[in-house]
């Protein structure tokens, strides 16, 4: 586990705007020149999984700071744009939304009591249940996603 929410958000949010030039330049490639190597299925399948875990890490780190859920839907939301999380961490940033630490025990808030915030808590302090878990859940995700195919052919048969 990173050393607080913000680093975790920070390095998530990069990687999804690396993966999103490199899904861009093998469309380009393919696209445009007529490419057909790998070089598009390795693009798609790495953006993929960033783009998931950057939705997971959107909402576990607004969770862990109190977002409201629009604020967690609005970084959800900015995968689908090519370039809009890194920019949109920075806004975070700057405004303070990224400051604080890992909520790993019950401060006496009333909200801690809910059942969210105690399963959440829960998996905070088991990092490696936590990470084996999104491994396992991210692994049947895209074994799923492969198995029916590219987006573009989705509904067309």
């Amino acid at each position: 586990m990173t050393k607080t929410p913000a680093a975790l958000y920070r390095v998530v949010s990069l990687a999804e705007m690396v993966t999103w030039t490199f899904l861009v330049a093998a469309m380009i490639a393919r696209y445009g020149f007529g490419y057909e190597g790998g070089l598009f299925f390795a693009a798609g399948l790495s953006h993929g999984i960033v783009f998931l875990v950057y939705g997971l890490t959107s909402i576990v780190v607004g969770l862990t700071l109190r977002w409201p859920a629009g604020r967690i839907l609005v970084a959800c939301v900015l995968a689908l744009p090519p370039w809009a999380t890194f920019p949109f961490d920075r806004w975070l940033e700057k405004r303070g939304y990224l400051e604080g630490e890992w909520r790993l025990d019950d401060s006496g808030d009333p909200r801690d009591a809910r059942i969210l915030d105690r399963f959440l808590r829960w998996w905070l302090r088991r990092p490696l249940v936590f990470f084996l878990t999104i491994v396992i859940t991210m692994a049947v995700v895209i074994t799923t996603l492969l198995s029916i195919g590219p987006p573009t052919e989705w509904g067309s048969n």
